[in-house]
């Protein structure tokens, strides 16, 4: 009892630490007159992936890394599979080309470079360096590429002749308030993550489990947290574009951020063989799912989010029955490999083709039609 207290409570704290971070960074962003796209690429997938750095760190000092590893990889699966899937049950979601044909291939490279750098059992420190350097490199690129809001799109202020610390007051908060509130969200997040940790190795003792499935699952859920209610609130409020960015987003932070850095303080990272083998390619999986789905209309449309949540509650499933050791994970594991994933790919696959056929077809009549009235016109002219 006393550890699920605790882990719950770290949860919260993980869910308010998330919070102000995420609010005070976002405010620090668009003072800067950053796009909402940019702010959920950067700026808010940074502090959403605050309570899985938090957690990676804590679970490393304490040398438990199975725990930190499995909640990386868990979250990065739900970000895609549980947090996109929920927000396009709720609504078609029209995303940018920067994030389809930018965004989510980088995802791809980085979910796959984790999967590589680790064959070898280890994320090294000189692995954590290079993940690093591709944040930067992320980073720095979407900053420079980024369109700037005109200055027209603040909202107006009452300014008097001649006081322009007035109207930089009233039209935002402080930033000193903002800096505040974005270090008193990263003190929460430290504190909370002692407290996830210390109750899921509690929780994993008394199940009898292992830890990377609680990393997993309840950690990966709790650190997700913060993703699911700012992408959910995003998509409620009808601003899509960051609702797709931030989950896109804290993706890649995820990886390139939470376990770069982790990796370099910790002189590396152990990856056991069940999540080379399994885990991670189902994470890549996800990861490039994504792609095919969006690529020809720009959306993802509630029938693919529910696959999308349905495939998740599988994973969940499975790992369930594997942690427990029940008979029956063989053979969920064979149907889902054998018939349910190919049967999706081929479905998917035609979903493609026919969007694809639809996309071309309105050119083609338009084309059809200007042949035909040119060819009419010409007639014409030759008549006369």
């Amino acid at each position: 009892m006393t550890a699920t207290i605790a882990f719950v409570a770290g949860v919260v704290g993980l869910l308010v630490g998330g919070h102000l971070v995420v609010r005070s960074a976002s405010t620090i962003g668009s003072r800067f007159g950053l796009t909402p796209l940019v702010i959920g690429l950067t700026i808010v997938a940074a502090g959403t992936s605050a309570p899985e750095l938090a957690v990676v760190l804590q679970s490393v000092a304490a040398d438990d890394t199975p725990l930190a590893v499995g909640s990386i990889i868990g979250s990065n699966i739900a970000n895609v599979l549980l947090v996109l899937g929920l927000v396009a049950t709720l609504g078609v979601i029209h995303v940018t080309n920067r994030v389809v044909r930018v965004d989510i291939p980088i995802m791809i490279a980085a979910s796959v470079g984790l999967l590589v750098v680790s064959l070898d059992n280890e994320i090294s420190r000189l692995d954590g360096v290079v993940l690093f350097g591709g944040l930067v490199a992320f980073v720095g690129w979407t900053l420079r590429a980024a369109p700037k809001l005109a200055p027209e799109s603040f909202p107006a202020v009452d300014e008097r002749p001649g006081d322009s610390r007035s109207a930089w007051r009233n039209s935002k908060p402080g930033l000193g308030r903002d800096l505040i509130g974005l270090i008193a969200g990263i003190g929460v997040l430290a504190v909370a993550a002692r407290f996830v940790v210390s109750g899921a190795e509690s929780i994993a003792v008394a199940l009898g489990v292992p830890e990377l499935i609680v990393g997993l699952t309840i950690v990966a859920l709790g650190t997700s947290a913060p993703e699911i209610v700012t992408t959910v609130i995003a998509a409620v409020q009808g601003r899509r574009d960051l609702a797709v960015g931030n989950a896109v987003g804290s993706n890649i932070f995820n990886i390139l951020l939470v376990l770069g850095v982790s990796s370099v303080l910790a002189d590396g990272i152990a990856i056991g063989r069940d999540a080379i083998e399994l885990d991670l390619p189902i994470m890549v999986a996800a990861a490039v799912a994504c792609l095919p789905i969006v690529f020809w209309d720009n959306r993802l449309t509630r029938w693919e989010g529910m696959v999308f949540v349905g495939y998740y509650a599988a994973y969940l499933i499975f790992l369930s029955l594997d942690a427990t050791g029940h008979r029956a994970s063989d053979p969920f594991a064979l149907v889902m490999v054998a018939f349910v994933l190919p049967l999706t790919v081929v479905t998917l696959a035609v979903v493609v083709v026919r969007q694809r056929r639809a996309a071309i077809a309105p050119d083609q009549a338009m084309q059809k039609y200007r042949t035909t009235a040119l060819e009419t016109d010409e007639y014409s002219y030759e008549s006369n």
